[in-house]
C-alpha cells in the first residue's frame, strides 16, 4: 500500500496567497497561507458532541514545522478524544480575566471598604494609594497581560527580579511641573510581592483562581533601619528648625517640632484637627490611625505649640496647607528643607524623629506598654484602658520625653530632678 504523502517544506514555500493544503497521514491537520502573509499550521476536528472546530497550532517558523505542528496536531486530536475541546479552551483563555483587570477590580473593591486588613478594618487612603503606585508601577507593566488562570510561581519570581533590578524604574510627568519617579530595588520588590499575595487571595475568595502563585516566593529580606537622632544631632535639628522661620512653611516648622516632641506618626499630624484636641485636659483623641481609634497623653511643651498655631474653628486642621483649608501638602519636602538648613543628613525623616522618640523615652527608663500608650503602638494592654482620659503616669512620661527632647535641641530651661525610683513611679508621685 503507498503511504498517504505527508506535507513537506517544499509544500509550504510553494503555497498559493489564500491556498489550504491537507496533510495525507494525520486528518485535519493542514497549512494555509494567510492572504499574502505567512504560513500557519492549524488542525480540524470534531467535538465529542459534534461540533466542527478549526484550532490554529501557530505560524511557520521556530517551533512551527511540518514535523513539529504535525506532532502537535496529534497530541491535540487525542486530547479531543478524550473530550477535550482545545479550540474552545484557546478562547476562553484569551477572554479570561487578566491581572491588570484583576488589580483594577482588587483596588476598586478596597477603595468602597469591601477589602479587609488585620482587625477588619478597611485599608486606608495613604495605603490604597501606595497600592495603587505598586500596581500600576510594577505589577501590571510586568503581568498585566497575562490571565490570572495562567500565572505561576516562576512568573512571580520574575516580577520581584525585575523589580529588584530596576527593570521598572522611570521617571513620568503628572502635573505642568510634577515629576513621578518610579523606583526599584530589593525593598519595593518585596513589598510589591506582598501585595500581589494579597491580590491573589482575592482572586480566590471570589473563585477565579485555586491557588495563590505568590504563596512561598522567597521574598528580599527587609533592611529596616532604626535611626535615631544621634546627641550631636538634637541641637543641630533645633537650630535649623529656628533658622527656617521666614523661610518654611510656619505650620510646617510647628509639624516638625510637635513630631519631635510627641513621636506621633507624620500623617496623624498632619490628619490632626481642632476637635480632636482636649488642651485642658492635655489629650488628643485621634479616630483613624495605623492601629484603631488612639488616645495620646500630650506633654505641656506640646501643648504650648498647640496654642501658637492659629485656631480657625473646631473643623480646621491643626497644620493647615499653605493655601486653602485642607490638610498640609509636601510635608516631606519641607522637612528635607529643614534637615538640609540643620546641616544634617538626607536620611533624617519624620519617621526617624518618631523613633528618637521612643528610643529617648526607653533610654529614660519607661517601660515598653507607657511607650506604646505615648506613641500609639499596637498592644491594646494599657492603650485600651486609656481612651478617655489620661492618667498622671502618661502624663508625666509625655512630659519627661518632650522636655528632654525640648533641651537636647536647644532649650535651656533646667529640668527638675526627682528621687532615684522607676521613672512611672517618680513621675506619679
Amino acid at each position: 500500500m503507498e503511504e498517504r504523502r505527508k506535507i513537506g517544506l517544499r509544500d509550504v514555500r510553494a503555497l498559493e496567497p489564500s491556498a489550504t493544503i491537507w496533510d495525507g497521514a494525520v486528518t485535519g491537520f493542514g497549512a494555509r497561507r494567510q492572504g499574502e502573509g505567512v504560513v500557519a499550521y492549524f488542525v480540524k476536528y470534531r467535538t465529542t458532541d459534534g461540533r466542527q472546530r478549526w484550532h490554529t497550532i501557530g505560524p511557520h517558523g521556530s517551533p512551527w514545522t511540518p514535523y513539529t505542528a504535525r506532532a502537535k496536531a496529534l497530541e491535540l486530536l487525542g486530547q479531543v478524544v478524550k473530550g477535550a475541546d482545545p479550540a474552545a479552551e484557546k478562547q476562553a483563555k484569551r477572554s479570561a480575566l487578566t491581572v491588570a483587570e484583576l488589580c483594577r477590580r482588587y483596588l476598586a473593591d478596597a477603595e468602597a471598604g469591601h477589602v479587609l486588613v488585620r482587625g477588619g478594618h478597611p485599608k486606608k487612603p495613604g495605603t490604597l494609594e501606595a497600592d495603587r503606585g505598586r500596581i500600576e508601577n510594577h505589577i501590571i507593566p510586568i503581568l498585566g497581560r497575562l490571565s490570572v488562570a495562567a500565572v505561576t510561581k516562576q512568573d512571580v519570581e520574575r516580577l520581584m527580579h525585575a523589580i529588584a533590578d530596576a527593570e521598572t524604574k522611570r521617571q513620568r510627568k503628572i502635573r505642568p511641573r510634577g515629576v513621578s519617579r518610579v523606583r526599584g530595588g530589593k525593598g519595593v520588590a518585596t513589598r510589591t510581592i506582598g501585595l500581589l499575595g494579597a491580590i491573589f487571595s482575592y482572586a480566590i475568595d471570589r473563585r477565579m483562581r485555586a491557588d495563590n502563585p505568590a504563596h512561598r516566593v522567597r521574598k528580599f529580606a527587609e533592611n529596616k533601619r532604626e535611626r535615631r537622632l544621634l546627641d550631636p544631632e538634637y541641637p543641630a535639628l533645633g537650630s535649623g528648625l529656628r533658622e527656617a522661620d521666614g523661610t518654611v512653611w510656619p505650620q510646617a516648622i510647628a509639624c516638625t517640632r510637635f513630631l519631635a516632641l510627641t513621636g506621633w506618626r507624620s500623617g496623624e499630624a498632619i490628619a490632626l484637627r481642632w476637635r480632636d484636641v482636649n488642651l485642658a485636659r492635655r489629650t488628643a483623641t485621634l479616630p483613624d490611625t495605623k492601629t484603631g481609634k488612639s488616645m495620646r497623653p500630650l506633654s505641656r511643651a506640646a501643648c504650648n505649640l498647640l496654642r501658637s498655631q492659629p485656631h480657625s474653628g473646631e473643623d480646621a486642621f491643626v497644620f493647615p496647607a499653605t493655601r486653602g483649608d485642607g490638610p498640609l501638602v509636601g510635608f516631606k519636602k519641607f522637612v528635607r528643607r529643614i534637615v538640609a538648613l540643620s546641616k544634617l543628613p538626607p536620611a533624617i525623616t519624620p519617621h526617624v524623629l518618631r523613633h528618637s522618640f521612643i528610643s529617648l523615652a526607653a533610654d529614660l527608663g519607661y517601660s515598653e506598654p507607657t511607650i506604646a500608650a505615648l506613641v500609639g503602638h499596637k498592644g491594646r494592654s494599657v492603650t485600651s484602658r486609656y481612651v478617655h482620659y489620661a492618667d498622671a503616669v502618661l502624663l508625666a512620661a509625655a512630659d519627661a520625653v518632650a522636655r528632654e527632647t525640648a533641651r537636647r535641641m536647644g532649650d535651656k530651661r533646667k529640668r527638675k530632678r526627682t528621687a532615684s525610683r522607676s521613672p512611672e513611679a517618680a513621675d506619679a508621685a
